[in-house]
């Protein structure tokens, strides 16, 4: 049994509480994830040329103020 097939089967073995709790601590460490890789990819330029373009297209006029 591989370990996601272990950690399914505990999944689904657990109790409603228990698997809410589990649920609200794997969104936050989502999104804990997901903002380290942002700031990551930022720091390291991977993301420059969405910058760029918003400044490209803004010099050409297809930007709108907000």
């Amino acid at each position: 049994m591989t370990k996601i097939e272990l950690l399914e089967k505990q999944i689904a073995d657990l109790d409603y509480d228990s698997f809410a709790q589990l649920r609200e601590w794997f969104i936050e460490f989502d999104q804990t994830i997901w903002d380290q890789k942002l700031e990551s990819d930022s720091n390291s330029g991977k993301l420059d040329f969405l910058i760029e373009t918003a400044l490209a297209e803004h010099q050409a006029g297809e930007s709108i103020d907000l």
